[in-house]
């Protein structure tokens, strides 16, 4: 596949280097020093026990919060601190955007024999590493003992537009989460500026359900923690929705190394068995996905009838004509799309519909956006609408040519699976329980890219036969959807390509999207397997999903309207729609298409092998 030019360079990852830990082992006068600096309301007996027992009742799992901390002198200083000697970098990937600060990201790196910029933050770490504040969240969360050895704290701000999706921390030896708030003080931060911790209830372990289940509004000086709960521990960071700077300082407490107390043979490697990676690639967890990535077979007959095309007849193109530029059914313009297409692996066609029926279907999601309410939580996503979850793997709204279905709890899905009738994909259908205009006109489309006559035109592009495919009409809604970047699930049947041809249609009528900055941007890039081999490694000192690498992005394209852009994608490529920001001018509307497919010149290349077989 050979690589498009870049409207947008999106950095991948955010790879902290590798360094030793480093033992914080105060001494007793530095202990002293530490409980100084925090409430001394912590120490009591009975403000313990409440903790305690509010952290044991909470819900969706075991967290809590601390109001005014640490001494409010030392925590304006820190502050000061940090906006003076520190330089935050933005850092973007499929899950989040957050401004990090540089090398400082991870502090447990830092060289802390020179304290000359960073005296105060190092009190603070001093005090939260503390043997007494690890005895306190070990007492209050009931986790178990916590490592002194073992440091790990990353400096972030949330501007407006930044976000973290969803995710359960579990990396190596975590044990408890932390984040500690310093917005500006002296002023409240109000819940309309986004930026709250949310924490999500699960279906059953390892998927979230779609919606939050509760959220903490952080306020200066106030510490919010939970256990890290391998598939139960979801929580996000809420987009920020103002021009504000909600600046935190966010750590792990990690299980005892060797050597310390507590330390127990193994627990690491259990625990680092439960990682969110290893069980995003669960295929047991597969089952919750919703839509499934099934491509339906087309009749072989049909498939058959494509090897010999040799161009459109009139009656395929009056049909076609109906829904697509006829500009574009001619054969010249489809000998030069092949061109580009041979040479590319690759094509975006421009204005793709017809005019009439693009103004047609313009006006209509327009009114749609501007005139209905958005659905926000998933009883208000009505068929034929459905969600797509689980939500720490992708989140919108879509039609599938398919029945109605209840997913909301893990009986439902099992009936979803195994249970209920097994039935193909009919839009026909779907138009007519719809009831608004915009539905009905998206589903007459879709049936369009699922014809027979769409189907011989895309081998008249590509060179390639369909022989399965899947259409899904899709909306991102502003500052709830995504996609994050997934790899292809299916196995090759013999005869059939490992890789899969792609079709996005693009039908978003707002305009503003170029930049990037309000997401919904549709991007691919290639892992190799040397790569993820070493991933399957990695510590929580290594801890990223995605490689650091702007050349490994081969593909990208913001949101627009009447673009159709056409992509042979291998196995080793990652595709992800970028989270739609809160102050994007509307949803991200499209039709997504994929075809397992076979060359057209493959049924002979077949048949000479197996004559030379009988020879």
């Amino acid at each position: 596949m050979v690589e498009a030019n870049l409207k947008r360079t999106v950095e991948t990852t955010f790879r902290a280097p590798k360094r030793p830990f480093l033992s914080i082992s105060p001494t007793p006068e530095q202990e002293k020093e530490s409980k100084a600096y925090l409430n001394p309301e912590i120490f009591y007996e009975t403000y313990r026990k409440a903790l305690k027992l509010s952290v044991a009742q909470s819900e969706p799992y075991r967290w809590g919060h601390i109001s005014q901390l640490v001494d409010d002198k030392l925590l304006r200083d820190v502050r000061s601190e940090i906006l003076k000697e520190i330089h935050f970098t933005k850092k973007e990937t499929d899950i989040y955007k957050v401004y990090q600060s540089g090398d400082l990201a991870n502090l447990s790196g830092l060289d802390w024999s020179d304290l000359s910029r960073l005296p105060n933050l190092f009190k603070l770490r001093n005090a939260i590493y503390s043997q007494g504040f690890r005895d306190f969240i070990s007492e209050v969360t009931g986790c178990g003992k916590l490592s002194g050895v073992k440091t790990d704290m990353s400096l972030n701000t949330y501007t407006k537009g930044c976000h973290l999706l969803t995710h359960d921390d579990v990396i190596g030896s975590r044990r408890v989460s932390f984040i500690l708030y310093i917005p500006e003080p002296g002023k409240t931060w109000k819940p309309h500026y986004g930026g709250a911790l949310r924490l999500f209830d699960s279906i059953v372990p390892n998927v979230p359900r779609s919606d939050y289940h509760c959220k903490f509004v952080p306020q200066f000086n106030q510490m919010a923690f939970f256990t890290v709960q391998p598939g139960l521990s979801f929580h996000e960071v809420e987009e920020v929705k103002v021009d504000r700077h909600r600046l935190s300082i966010q750590g792990w407490f990690h299980i005892p190394q060797r050597g310390e107390d507590g330390f127990i043979p193994g627990e690491q490697e259990r625990t680092e068995a439960k990682s969110t990676l290893q069980q995003l690639e669960s295929k047991e967890l597969r089952e919750f996905d919703f839509p499934k990535i099934f491509r339906n077979e087309i009749n072989p007959e049909v498939v058959k009838s494509y090897e010999s095309a040799e161009g459109l007849t009139q009656a395929e193109t009056e049909y076609l004509s109906k829904y697509l530029n006829k500009s574009l059914l001619s054969s010249e313009a489809i000998t030069k799309m092949k061109a580009l297409f041979d040479q590319e692996c690759m094509v975006d066609i421009q204005e793709f519909l017809s005019p009439k029926f693009a103004d047609l279907l313009s006006k209509s999601i327009k009114k749609c956006e501007f005139n209905t309410t958005m659905p926000r939580v998933q009883k208000d996503v009505k068929f034929p609408w459905k969600l797509a979850i689980p939500p720490h793997k992708q989140r919108f709204m879509y039609m599938d040519g398919l029945d109605q279905q209840n997913i909301d709890t893990a009986a439902d899905i099992q009936f979803a699976n195994g249970i209920a009738p097994q039935e193909l994909p009919n839009f026909g259908l779907t138009r007519n329980v719809a009831k608004s205009e915009v539905d009905r006109e998206l589903c007459t489309l879709s049936e369009m890219f699922r014809s027979n006559a769409f189907r011989k035109y895309i081998a008249l592009i590509t060179g390639l036969i369909a022989c399965k495919d899947q259409v899904l009409v899709r909306r991102f809604r502003p500052g709830h959807d995504f996609i994050l970047a997934t790899e292809l699930e299916e196995e090759p049947t013999v005869g059939i390509l490992d890789c899969v041809l792609e079709a996005t249609m693009n039908l978003t009528p707002t305009t503003g999207w170029e930049s990037g900055e309000l997401g919904g941007y549709e991007l691919c890039m290639v892992t190799n397997d040397e790569e993820q081999q070493a991933d399957e490694k990695l510590n929580e000192d290594e801890a990223a999903i995605y490689k650091e690498n702007d050349d490994s992005v081969v593909f990208t394209s913001q949101a627009s309207w009447n673009t159709l852009n056409l992509i042979l994608r291998d196995p080793k490529v990652l595709k992800f729609v970028k989270y739609v920001s809160n102050d994007a001018p509307g949803s991200r509307w499209d039709i997504s298409c994929s075809w397992n497919v076979k060359d057209i010149f493959g049924k002979d290349e077949e048949e000479e092998n197996e004559g030379e077989g009988d020879e």
